[in-house]
Order: structure tokens, then C-alpha cells, then sequence
């Protein structure tokens, strides 16, 4: 018998029967934050209002808690962007034209807001979910190459679509965006459309965290590659950010969009440091703490200052930020879905250290 013949049943006995996933950081540190394990603890605490005090606190520092972790988030993209090795060469359009692009639709949305506008704000609205979807897939996928190689093409649909079903529930759920933007009221209210429609939703509630959890007792049997943890709790996760049940409150709502931001954050952060670590540019905490301190700059740029020049050539607050932030998250999801491709950048696929790079298309988020 080989060496090599001996060894591969050793390590089949090594294996755990559950892989709880290769960290990151710290196990704590992934599976609450970048796994969303401490969402939902502070979700079902909102939702219950089992500890008013924890409400009162956020809503308290609700500014500063937005600003630090999502604004900061949309940020990052832009950021990650115009300090990303060859951005220039490689991403003329993304760096030198859609800017320019995102201005002239603000400004055709800010001065037609009833014929534009409030299209600009259905399609943020539509997208915003699926760009939720897609985050957690490529996180997802990122622990599953890099905790152990052999996702075959299979396993790798049926994941994605376990994280686009949450997707599909909302948009054919969600008020003023995906089915009911794109169809006529006079179609939405027939009887037989508005019944497909609840059968749809309900179909895709249920499948939201049933479909995740069968993948993972899937990937358990037949010899196949163990889906990791980590990468069920991403999936479950995105499901309850996206299948609200009975989610009323606003601030629920909005600390969803925090982990969601912390979430991108982290796995930003630990690119950039990584490929920082590779040029020899001193101590990890230099680069994370330069790049998070220009998250901050740019965010307050695009999401304090910028509103308030739009006041002072005579439009409304509320109607300039609304539309400015639905420009700022459709610029992100573009440049997102194009800087994310780990297959294509050995800057991402350094991340996923175990086994081979992972498949063409894969993305952290997008």
C-alpha cells in the first residue's frame, strides 16, 4: 500500500462529521460577525422586545451605529475600488465612467422625481435583496473552498440558489419593487394572479430555510464535500434578513442593514490586509485601520455632505437623500459585481487558502 493510499482514509477519519469551517479571524469572530450569528440574537431580542433597554440603546445611537457600520460599508466598495492593485487599467468604465453615469441619473431623478425618481427607487429596492443574496453566496462559498476543495458544479448551484430563494420571496413580496414595479395594478389585482402570487411567497418562505438546511444534510452523505457551518449559518442568516415574518419595527429593520454592513466590512478588511501582508507593509492593524479611516471620510462625503448641497440649491432633504442613497446603492451593487471575481484576482483567491482557487463567476458579494 502507497503512502498516499494509506494516508487519504486517515484523513477521512480525521475529518469531523460536522467541518465547522476554516476562520478567518477567530471562530467567535466569524460566526458572529461574518457568519451573522450575533444578528440573529439581537433580531429576535428586537423583535420580542424581550430587553427594551438593547432597543433604547439603539435607537439612541442609531446615528452613529448607521454611519460607522452601513454607510461606512458602501464606502468600502468605492474604496476597495480606487486602492485595488490595476483598478485604472482594469476597470476603466467602473473608475472613470460610471460616476459620472450615477451624477446624471441623480440629476434626472432629483428633477423628475415623479417620472424617474421613484423608478431609481423601485430598482435600489429590487436590487438591494438580491445584492443580499449574492453576499451571502460568495461567503458562503468562500468558507466551503477554503475550509475544503471538491464543491462539484452541483453542489455549487444548489447553494446559490439556496441563497437567491430569500430573493425570490421578495420580490414577489415586497411593496413598490420587483413584481409589483414591474407589473400594472390592474394586473397584480386579478384574482388568479394576486393567488399565484401568495402561493409564490408562501413557497418561498418555507423554501428560504428549508432548502439551506437540506443542502447541508445533503452534503453530509454520498462521500460529498461537508458543507461548513459557517456557510449554512451565512445562508440562514441572509433568510431571516430577507424573510421578515412579521418584522414592523424600523429599527429591525435597520440593524439588519448594520450586520449586513459589518459583515461586507470584515471580509474587505481582510482582503485588503492580506494583500497589504504580501507587500510587507508593516503591522496588520496599519492598513485596516488607514482603509476603515477612509471608509469614514468618503461616508460622510456621500452621505452627510452630499445631501446637504443638494438644500442649498433649493431641494427638499428628505426627497435629495432618498435619492442620493438610491444612487449610492446601485453604484455599489455595480461595482461590486465586478471587483468581487475571486477566480480572476489572485488578491481574492489568496483568501481561500485551502484547496484550489474557487470557480469562475464565485464572488465574496456582488
Amino acid at each position: 500500500m502507497s503512502a498516499a493510499s494509506a494516508a487519504a482514509p486517515l484523513a477521512a477519519l480525521r475529518r469531523p462529521a460536522v467541518d465547522p469551517g476554516r476562520p478567518f479571524v477567530s471562530p467567535a469572530f466569524d460566526y458572529l460577525i461574518i457568519g451573522g450569528g450575533l444578528s440573529i440574537l439581537v433580531l429576535g431580542i428586537l423583535q420580542s422586545g424581550a430587553l427594551p433597554s438593547l432597543a433604547q440603546l439603539l435607537a439612541k445611537n442609531l446615528w452613529f451605529i448607521v454611519f460607522v457600520a452601513n454607510s461606512a460599508h458602501f464606502a468600502a466598495s468605492t474604496v476597495r475600488l480606487y486602492t485595488k492593485p490595476g483598478a485604472l487599467r482594469d476597470f476603466r468604465f467602473l473608475t472613470l465612467g460610471l460616476p459620472f453615469v450615477a451624477l446624471a441619473a441623480l440629476a434626472a431623478a432629483i428633477t423628475v422625481p415623479g417620472l424617474v425618481g421613484r423608478h431609481l427607487v423601485s430598482l435600489y429596492l429590487t436590487w438591494s435583496p438580491y445584492h443580499y443574496a449574492a453576499q451571502a453566496y460568495g461567503i458562503a462559498i468562500l468558507y466551503c473552498h477554503r475550509s475544503s476543495p471538491g464543491w462539484d458544479t452541483t453542489g455549487r448551484r444548489l447553494l446559490r440558489l439556496s441563497c437567491f430563494l430569500p430573493f425570490f420571496y421578495t420580490f414577489f413580496s415586497l411593496p413598490g419593487a420587483g413584481f409589483s414595479w414591474l407589473m400594472p395594478e390592474a394586473f397584480l389585482t386579478q384574482p388568479a394572479v394576486a393567488a399565484a402570487r401568495d402561493l409564490l411567497v408562501g413557497a418561498a418562505r418555507i423554501a428560504s430555510f428549508a432548502a439551506p438546511v437540506a443542502l447541508f444534510f445533503r452534503q453530509q452523505t454520498g462521500g460529498r464535500t461537508p458543507l461548513p457551518l459557517i456557510s449554512l449559518l451565512a445562508v440562514i442568516c441572509n433568510a431571516v434578513w430577507l424573510v421578515p415574518f412579521s418584522y414592523q419595527l424600523p429599527l429591525v429593520m435597520i440593524t439588519v442593514t448594520v450586520f449586513h454592513g459589518l459583515q461586507y466590512l470584515a471580509i474587505v478588511m481582510i482582503v485588503h490586509v492580506k494583500e497589504r501582508a504580501r507587500a510587507g507593509n508593516g503591522p496588520a492593524w496599519r492598513p485596516a485601520a488607514g482603509f476603515y479611516t477612509a471608509c469614514l471620510v468618503v461616508a460622510y462625503l456621500l452621505f452627510h455632505l452630499w445631501p446637504r448641497a443638494y438644500v442649498l440649491a433649493g431641494f427638499s432633504y428628505a426627497q435629495s437623500y432618498l435619492l442620493i442613497v438610491s444612487v449610492i446603492n446601485i453604484h455599489h451593487f455595480i461595482v461590486d459585481a465586478y471587483i468581487w471575481r475571486l477566480r480572476r484576482d489572485p488578491g481574492y483567491a489568496a483568501v481561500a487558502t485551502a484547496g484550489p482557487a474557487p470557480p469562475a463567476g464565485a464572488a465574496v458579494a456582488s
